[in-house]
C-alpha cells in the first residue's frame, strides 16, 4: 500500500516487529495488541493525532486460533479467543469511525477466514470468533449506510504464516489433552510433539471443507 502512495500505519506487538516494519519495510509503526484496551485507545490517539483525523481506512487482522474440542474448552480461554479476534476489533473500530463520519467517508476492512463461513471440528473457539466478525461486520454495513462508510469482509483459506505454530502453542498450553475424550485424535507419540496430525482429524476436517455450503448472505437493498 505504501508503493501505491497510502501512508500507511501498522501495528505489532513485539518491539522488533516494531523495528523491523520502521526499519525495512518504511512505514510508520506502533504497538498495539488487541487484548489490552490501553494498548488501542493509545493506537489509536496516536494515528488520529499524526493525520489530524483524516483516516482513510482501517485493516482489522490480527488474532490467534485456539485449537481444541468445544467440550475442552474453559471459559476463559474462550474468553481470550473472543477479547483478540472480536472485541479489540470492535474497540478499535468503534474509535474510527467518529473521523470517518467527520470526513464523509471511509472504508472499514475486516479479515475474516472461511471459517466465519462454516465451521470445523476442535476449531470452535476460532470458527465462533470469525462467525462473531461476519454478524458485527454485516449489521455495520446496513448501520452505516449513507454515510460514505463502507465496510469489507475478506474470508482467506489457509496462508502460509507463523498462525499454525502460535495455535499449536495456544493447543499446549490451554488444553487437558490427556484429560480428553478427544486425546486419541492425535497420536501418543504427537500429543508432546504436536508434530503431526492424526489421519482422523485430517479427514474430519477435509470432510468438513467439502461438504459444508458457506449461508447465502442476503444483500441490502
Amino acid at each position: 500500500m505504501k508503493a501505491r502512495g497510502w501512508r500507511v500505519f501498522a501495528t505489532a506487538r513485539k518491539a522488533q516487529d516494531i523495528a523491523r516494519l520502521r526499519d525495512e519495510v518504511g512505514v510508520e509503526s506502533l504497538y498495539l495488541d488487541y487484548a489490552e484496551p490501553r494498548s488501542i485507545a493509545e493506537a489509536a490517539e496516536q494515528v488520529l493525532k499524526a493525520t489530524d483525523g483524516k483516516l482513510t481506512a482501517l485493516f482489522n487482522n490480527g488474532t490467534y486460533g485456539q485449537p481444541g474440542a468445544v467440550e475442552d474448552l474453559k471459559p476463559d480461554v474462550l474468553r481470550a479467543q473472543f477479547e483478540a479476534a472480536v472485541f479489540g476489533w470492535h474497540d478499535l473500530t468503534a474509535r474510527m469511525i467518529p473521523a470517518m463520519r467527520a470526513n464523509g467517508g471511509g472504508r472499514l476492512v475486516f479479515c475474516s477466514s472461511v471459517l466465519g463461513l462454516i465451521a470445523a471440528p476442535y476449531r470452535g473457539a476460532y470458527c465462533a470468533a470469525k462467525f462473531a466478525v461476519e454478524a458485527l461486520a454485516d449489521v455495520l454495513r446496513l448501520e452505516l449506510r449513507g454515510t460514505g462508510i463502507h465496510v469489507v469482509l475478506i474470508e482467506p483459506g489457509p496462508i502460509a504464516s507463523r498462525f499454525a505454530e502460535h495455535a499449536l502453542e495456544a493447543y499446549r498450553r490451554n488444553i487437558d489433552l490427556e484429560g480428553s475424550p478427544h486425546r486419541e485424535i492425535l497420536p501418543r507419540e504427537d500429543r508432546a510433539a504436536g508434530a503431526r496430525r492424526h489421519p482422523d482429524f485430517q479427514a474430519r476436517t477435509r470432510s468438513c471443507r467439502c461438504q459444508a455450503r458457506p449461508r447465502r448472505r442476503e444483500q441490502a437493498a
